[in-house]
Formats: structure tokens, sequence, C-alpha cells
């Protein structure tokens, strides 16, 4: 069985002092679920902070995107080392958010290449907008961006990865894909990954649902067979709600 994993998206929210709050209540409160697998991405102002509060414990520290250069003349870019030296052992790539300002799959390809040479975990981001799946795009959608964004992996490279289906038009929307809309999805990129990889590498891979996850919605989601956790937003911002969701996974996942 796959281990459920939760990660919160703490996006450009929180000051140093909420963060640091944040994080120690989730620190404590993940003691009481050791089968789920959790990780927070906090604003890369906030990484250090945060890392020194999840340092050995349970709790991974990851980032929110990253510039695929080891170093250079790249102002405003951070690079994969530099996130492996606060401590993050994940990032997430390819978010909604980041492919409407433009970034591509080519690009978010180059960036999973980066952070698993650095050795970081890569959760990388697909779904399709509302639009998309209105004109029954969603399966071609898909397709490109998964096919994209893994282009040249090995299924070596691939067992190190995670892939987050987040629905764009559920993110911060309050709206959230039924559990078999979710589930459907995420069948299809398992089967995607099961053409390309084998069988084996795609029952193994880690299927994440994102988009406006909740304590509400989060038990009947993570009962869909191919749903393996959620990627957080909103209800990642307090640690009552984002306990609550890992807790689903561990009642639907790993008892």
């Amino acid at each position: 069985m796959r281990r459920p994993f939760v990660a919160g998206n703490w996006k450009m929210n929180l000051d140093r002092a909420s963060a640091a709050a944040l994080a120690k209540a989730i620190v404590e409160g993940v003691e009481a679920f050791p089968l789920v697998d959790v990780a927070i991405c906090p604003p890369f102002v906030y990484l250090s902070a945060v890392g020194e509060i999840v340092a050995g414990t349970r709790v991974g520290l990851g980032a929110q995107n990253l510039y695929p250069e080891p170093k250079g003349a790249f102002t405003g870019e951070t690079s994969p080392l530099m996130l492996k030296d606060v401590g993050c052992t994940f990032v997430i790539l390819g978010h909604s958010e980041r492919r409407a300002m433009g970034e591509s799959s080519d690009f978010v390809n180059e960036k999973v290449l980066a952070a698993l040479e650095a050795g970081l975990q890569p959760i990388v981001c697909v779904g399709e907008t509302l639009r998309q799946r209105k004109e029954n795009k969603t399966s071609a959608v898909i397709r490109r961006q998964v096919e994209g964004s893994l282009a040249g992996l090995s299924a070596e490279q691939l067992s190190r990865c995670v892939i987050a289906y987040e629905p764009v038009w559920a993110i911060g929307t309050g709206e959230n894909a039924t559990p078999e809309q979710a589930e459907e999805v995420q069948s299809e990129i398992r089967q995607l990954i099961g053409i390309r990889y084998g069988r084996e590498a795609a029952e193994s891979l880690r299927i994440q649902y994102g988009g406006s996850v909740t304590p509400a919605n989060a038990e009947s989601l993570m009962k869909m067979p191919d749903v393996d956790g959620g990627l957080i937003g909103g209800a990642s911002l307090k640690a009552d709600s984002f306990l609550a969701i890992i807790a689903a996974a561990k009642t639907c996942k790993a008892s």
C-alpha cells in the first residue's frame, strides 16, 4: 500500500512569528499520525526559520519553486542547492498559479531534473482549467502536462517524485472536484505512468489531490483508491484544519 503524503502549501501568507508558531503546532500534532508523511512549504523568506523548527522531526520542509541552475547571475531566483542548504527535502513544481503566469511543461521538466539532481523530491503539479474541463479537454491537458513535465525521467527518477492533481477551477475558489472526479483523473494519470514506466512504477507512485481540500471533504477524497494524500492550500494555514486532514488520510489510507 502506498504511504499517504499530505503537504501544506502556505503560498504567500503568514509572517515570521506566525509561520514559526504554525510549524511548532504541526510538529507537535503529527506525532499522533506516524503512518502519514507530512511536509510544509512556507514562503522562501521563512524557509530557514521553519527549517530550524522541523529539523529532526517527522515534518519535512519544502519550497514552493526553484530555478533550474546551481548558481549564477539569476537575480531573484533560488537554486536547488540553496534549498538543500536550508534543509528542504521537497519542492513544489509546476503549480497552476505558476503555469498561469506562462510557465511551460518544458520549463517544469528542467526544474524537475534539477531538483532530482540536487536530491530534492519534486511534487509535480498538473491540472486543467474550468474552460478546458467544459470543452472536454481534461484528458488531453493532463496527458500533455504529465508527459512534458516528466520527459526524460528514468523509472528510478520517477520513483523519487510525487504528482499532485490540482484542477485549476477548484483552487482557492471554494469549489472542489467530487471524489469521483478526482479519482477519474488520478486513475488516468496512473494509467499514463503505467504505459510509460510499467505497472510496478505506476502502482508505487503517490498522487496527491489538491484543490480546496478541507476537513469536511478530506475523508471522502482520501477514500478514493488513487488519491494518496493531498497538497493543501488554505486549510494548511491553521494547525487544527491541517491536522484534521492528516487524520483523514490516516483513517482512510494507513489504518
